[in-house]
């Protein structure tokens, strides 16, 4: 190419740039910054931001974010959504004019992340297809169905004395180390093949904890369908605050996509103690306990998202089993008591029956389903209510018994079932029943089949009825699943099965 050639493609150039500038028009895009003016532990203090709105989300120096929580006249109070170690006074601050927001979508399960949606399970980048506001209003009550279907746990307890439906909200609550987060797990574990979604939400954790969590949920198969989201407890307390409201709206999605959902929140004592140090930090005032006075708000209506769609909505549902520990078997306390009130009934554990080796330790008289008895399968209720009176009664006689008084024939009769109904009443941890299962062992206990069995065999006699049970025909096992109860033919099977089982422990009795 000669000069001449080269100088001209050169002014065509410029020609062309100054015909296209000479009708463009440069729009200015304002940015609102500000300055930082005090720094504490997990809380600022900034300046310059007079638009700035509630909630908004902030940038800091360093990729770091925080969200605007005390909007004052001079100053705005944001909780930082990580370390404050690398934040100084006077660092810039910029407005982003949106709000906390989480990646949703199917390719979440199987996942670890964090409440910012970040991978924590070292496969990569998390890969999503649209993001969700953190918060969220819950759903009107015009757009809810009544719960009408079971959500199984597989816990013989549980299923038959305490049944949770879906779109339930069933508290667990009771002491440290009594088995609490065992009962949300064996209740995840036990959705697999049924087409439920679970997200399991660790609220500033132990590393050990979470790390065992994940392992067990792994070795039965059951993190296919789940997401579990994490913080520990060296996190921040505003990472430790969002994180169950981020772990709702990934549940929401799914929900409103007509999916059933299982949320475990383990454990909102931490997130209430996360929310405390913020508010004192922020000079909000202190109620009783210390807490702020909108600590009840905060959980209801984190738990109000929780709810069974109407058809008209796709029918999703979304079950919420929260966690609470209490201290001394307080269930009387501010948080455990707040939490009662939101939700539709409890789960207690008590650390004595944990300590006598009653596992699950469930105090079946401190539980209540408000809700699940309605969405019950018919098999179970027709066999339960014989056996939460039986055990009422054991409970009652047992300790007049303790004293050696002389005790009539009928009253040993109905101490010995009752103690045959606690046995059966136990159960491994992460062994999880199917609905058949659960019906002929308990169908079996009603009859009093297991009443001539020496309470050492209990065990065994019970792995005897449950492999006879498995070898029914299909068909019986189905009809245990339908909206009709247990019929004649199907109930003499079961307890013929059951007899077949109990002979061998009953001749060496």
């Amino acid at each position: 190419m000669g000069a001449t050639d080269y100088n001209g493609l050169v002014d065509d150039t410029f020609n062309e740039l100054a015909k296209q500038t000479e009708h463009h028009e440069f729009k200015l895009s304002p940015k609102e910054i500000g300055r930082v003016t005090s720094v504490s532990a997990g809380v600022v203090k900034v300046s310059g931001l007079p638009n700035a709105g509630y909630e908004e989300l902030l940038k800091f120096p360093g990729d770091l974010y925080g969200i605007a929580f005390n909007i004052d006249e001079d100053e705005i109070g944001a909780i930082l959504l990580g370390e404050d170690s690398d934040l100084n006074t006077g660092d810039l601050v910029e407005r982003t004019n949106r709000v906390m927001d989480v990646p949703v979508g199917k390719a979440l399960l199987g996942r670890v992340i964090g409440p910012l949606g970040q991978a924590m399970d070292e496969k990569g980048a998390i890969s999503y297809e649209k993001r969700l506001p953190i918060e969220r209003s819950a759903t009107p009550i015009m757009d809810r169905a009544g719960v009408s279907m079971p959500l199984q746990t597989g816990i013989k307890v549980i299923d038959a004395l305490i049944p949770i439906g879906r779109g339930q909200r069933e508290l667990i609550l009771g002491d440290r180390q009594t088995g609490k987060t065992a009962i949300a797990l064996d209740t995840i574990v036990n959705q697999k093949d049924k087409d439920v979604i679970c997200v399991y939400c660790a609220i500033g954790q132990r590393a050990s904890s979470i790390a065992k969590v994940i392992a067990d949920l792994k070795e039965n198969g059951a993190m296919g369908y789940t997401i579990v989201m994490v913080t520990e407890g060296n996190n921040s307390p505003g990472l430790q605050y969002i994180a169950p409201y981020a772990a709702t709206s990934i549940a929401e999605y799914f929900m409103e996509m007509g999916k059933d959902v299982l949320i475990v929140y383990d454990d909102l004592t931490n997130h209430a103690r996360a929310y405390r140090e913020l508010s004192l930090l922020l000079k909000r005032p202190p109620g009783r306990e210390a807490f702020p006075g909108d600590i009840f708000y905060i959980h209801s209506r984190l738990l109000e998202r929780s709810t069974h769609l109407s058809e008209e909505l796709g029918g999703g549902s979304l079950t919420a089993l929260p966690i609470i520990e209490t201290e001394a078997q307080n269930i009387s306390a501010y948080i455990p008591t707040n939490l009662i009130s939101i939700t539709d009934g409890q789960i207690y554990l008590s650390p004595k029956q944990f300590e006598l080796g009653i596992l699950p330790a469930v105090e079946v008289g401190k539980s209540v389903s408000r809700v699940g008895g309605k969405a019950q399968l018919p098999a179970y209720r027709a066999i339960t209510g014989d056996l939460k009176l039986g055990f009422s009664q054991f409970e009652e006689l047992e300790t007049f018994a303790r004293f050696g008084s002389h005790l009539d024939e009928e009253t040993k009769k109905v101490i010995e079932h009752g103690k045959r109904i606690r046995e059966v009443l136990k159960q491994n941890e992460l062994e999880p029943l199917s609905v058949a299962e659960q019906i002929g062992v308990l169908l079996a206990l009603t009859q009093g089949l297991f009443d001539t069995i020496p309470i050492a065999d209990m065990h065994e006699a019970e792995k005897a009825v449950i492999k006879n049970i498995d070898a029914l025909p299909e068909s019986v096992q189905k009809s245990f699943y339908s909206n009709d109860v247990v019929d004649e033919t199907g109930r003499e099977s079961i307890l013929a099965a059951a007899k077949r089982a109990l002979s061998a422990f009953q001749a060496e009795g």
